[in-house]
């Protein structure tokens, strides 16, 4: 069965800086059939306007993946990482036991406008830990490429948890499948475009879950972008 959400039902703030929309029940927004998939807690799509961002704050016991869509995003942690996350880079920082840090708009131009992701780890009170990597538009035209899952596997960001995370491109009229095996769930985040997910038509922002085991079965109307995670 696949339930599909509406990208008008999510959570939606408009704090001038930053306009937010909260996919899963976050700060102020809370939805009681959304609070989290599986291990997915969070997917929050984020537009941060020039020269603006998240002052230093603190984090614990979560798996936290920022995806940039447009624009850049500066990152500064308690662990000395300084970097700047552009489209094409995925960086997954493991809070574990406490981080603290902050992320700017470097630009005085342009909004970034990104999507920040959480996952609940399968352990607490972990050594905090820091990963960015660089991710071709071609490894992920027309098939889904792995970004990150639990052990690294084909050069993905490792998480400390039973996941898997792939990115795609579809071209306009292409099609491709995804088995889900019978003990695991599927979440799917359109960023880009318009998806037909086994006839159901996903735009941008628009959601849809899946569970109990099958072969789902994607193709586009037109140039398409979405995340899908596969979940234990």
């Amino acid at each position: 069965m696949i339930t599909i959400r509406k990208s008008e039902e999510r959570g939606y703030f408009d704090h001038g800086w930053l306009k937010t929309y909260h996919t899963f029940s976050f700060a102020d927004y809370h939805d009681p059939n959304y609070v989290q998939f599986r291990s997915l807690r969070v997917i929050n799509e984020d537009r941060v306007g020039p020269g603006e961002g998240f002052e230093n704050h603190f984090h614990s016991d979560m798996e936290i993946i920022t995806y940039v869509l447009s624009g850049s995003l500066e990152h500064k942690d308690s662990m000395g990482n300084t970097s700047v996350i552009c489209p094409g880079e995925v960086q997954r920082m493991s809070a574990g036991a406490g981080v603290t840090h902050s992320e700017f708009n470097p630009s005085e131009k342009e909004a970034v406008h990104l999507l920040q992701i959480w996952i609940f780890p399968a352990d607490k009170n972990l050594p905090p830990s820091y990963e960015q990597k660089f991710f071709d538009v071609k490894g992920k035209t027309n098939q889904l490429r792995l970004v990150a899952s639990q052990n690294g596997d084909q050069g993905s960001v490792a998480v400390h948890q039973n996941a898997l995370v792939y990115d795609c491109l579809l071209e306009k009229g292409k099609s491709l499948t995804h088995e889900l095996k019978p003990d695991r769930g599927v979440w799917v985040q359109v960023t880009k475009g318009e998806l037909v997910l086994d006839g159901n038509v996903l735009k941008e922002g628009d959601s849809a879950s899946a569970e109990k085991g099958t072969t789902l079965q994607f193709s586009s109307n037109k140039e398409t972008e979405f995340l899908l995670f596969d979940l234990a």
